[in-house]
């Protein structure tokens, strides 16, 4: 029997990708919003493609607000761009 592939779709691009493809953005119980790298810790996810652009578009057409139906600050943003340099180097 052939393997199911997890499909999630990035609230940057809107395209459906297999969710090992993508990255995931994590709302936590204690409030925080933070890049979940293995896609195992508990929380609200969305998912974004792993590249800046995708980030971009998720923050102009305001994907992150509609996943965690409520307001991002830019901090939250930065935080993120942040993190994505990181994991770029890696």
């Amino acid at each position: 029997m052939a393997k199911k592939i997890t499909l999630r779709q990035c609230v940057g691009c809107g395209e459906m990708k297999d969710k090992k493809e993508m990255m995931r953005v994590l709302k936590t119980a204690e409030g925080p919003i933070v890049l979940d790298m293995t896609g195992r810790k508990n929380g609200r996810g969305a998912y974004l493609c792993k590249n800046r652009e995708c980030l971009g578009m998720a923050r102009k057409k305001k994907g992150l607000e509609r996943s965690f139906k409520m307001s991002i600050p830019d901090e939250i943003y930065g935080n993120l761009e942040k993190e994505f340099e990181e994991g770029e180097h890696e």
